[in-house]
């Protein structure tokens, strides 16, 4: 793939104005306190994955309207409290699907929280909406109206898994990073932006930033289920954009106080490249971005995901 977005130079210092609603912070601080009045009810079940070194447990938390939310929760077996704890989202339609898909970080010396997507390909149904996960799309699923967009649940339910492994006495809650990759990189900033006790957050190829911008560019899913929904309705084009600028990275980007780690492929067609940038220059904290020029959406992989590693150990390990 041919380089398609701005030349490098610009995407460095790409800082869009920010389109963001006057009751941004209201919407969200109402949204959270409604779903902390149920109960968070996180339970932890041991399994036997197994696993030698690993202690794996099947994980039950309450999300967005008090929805059940799955997860998985892995920590290493022979290491002494306090750990510091991972908290990983997942990519676009996936699911949390094994425990032997994630000894990465527990493997390295943390405390891994990997949080099921609600409705999307796994164990988690979108309720009180759905009975099951089915495979995409998602991005019009309520986008009419803010409080009843698909994303404000799934936002509310990465917060919550930050809730989730607080509530674990092995953790070391100064010590908290989130995680993940393209629609997990969104979710990691929204986290992020919403709760000021992160401390580092690690996006990779972040989807959910810059909303007009990317369903303008890109011609690949998920960005385009958007355009395809506004090639049919056609006079909802600023009610649609309105409901995002509240689901925006860019804007969550702004609020966060945890150090920041991101990823960016220069070639990617999936989350183009200034739509990255568009968030990460709004980062105020101690910040840094690894650009893989000749990539696309899968960015820097397993070399990538070493670079995490590394550097929470270097924080947090040496």
């Amino acid at each position: 793939m041919p380089l398609f977005d701005m030349p490098l130079e610009e995407l460095r210092v790409y800082k869009p104005q920010r389109k963001e609603p006057a009751d941004f912070d209201d919407f969200w601080r109402e949204t959270l306190s409604e779903a902390r009045q149920h109960d968070l009810a996180a339970t932890f079940e041991p399994i036997d994955s197994g696993l030698e070194t690993i202690n794996v447990y099947d994980v039950t938390f309450a999300g967005f309207g008090g929805a059940p939310i799955k997860g998985w929760y892995l920590v290493p077996r022979h290491l002494p409290a306090p750990l510091p704890a991972v908290v990983h989202y997942i990519g676009y339609g996936g699911g949390r699907g094994y425990p032997l898909e994630w000894l990465e970080f527990p493997s390295a010396g943390f405390a891994h929280l990997v949080m099921d997507s609600r409705g999307q390909g796994s164990d988690t149904a979108d309720m009180p909406n759905g009975v099951n996960p089915a495979v995409p799309g998602y991005m019009t699923q309520g986008i009419l109206d803010p409080r009843t967009y698909y994303y404000r649940r799934l936002y509310t339910d990465a917060v919550r898994a930050v809730d989730a492994i607080v509530t674990r006495s092995e953790i070391d809650q100064k010590r908290i990073a989130v995680t993940g990759g393209s629609q997990g990189g969104g979710l990691c900033i929204a986290a992020a932006g919403l709760r000021d006790d992160v401390a580092y957050c690690l996006p990779d190829v972040p989807f959910l930033s810059h909303f007009r911008r990317a369903v303008d560019i890109t011609p690949n899913n998920p960005y385009q289920e958007i355009a395809r929904y506004l090639a049919t309705h056609r006079d909802k084009i600023d009610v649609v954009f309105n409901t995002l600028a509240y689901f925006d990275g860019v804007n969550f980007a702004a609020r966060m106080q945890a150090g920041a780690f991101y990823s960016v492929g220069i070639m990617d067609t999936v989350c183009p490249p200034s739509t990255v940038y568009a968030s990460y220059n709004q980062v105020r904290s101690q910040k840094r971005i690894v650009e893989y020029h000749y990539n696309n959406h899968e960015g820097g992989g397993a070399q990538h995901l070493l670079e995490k590693i590394r550097i929470l150990r270097e924080l947090w390990l040496a």
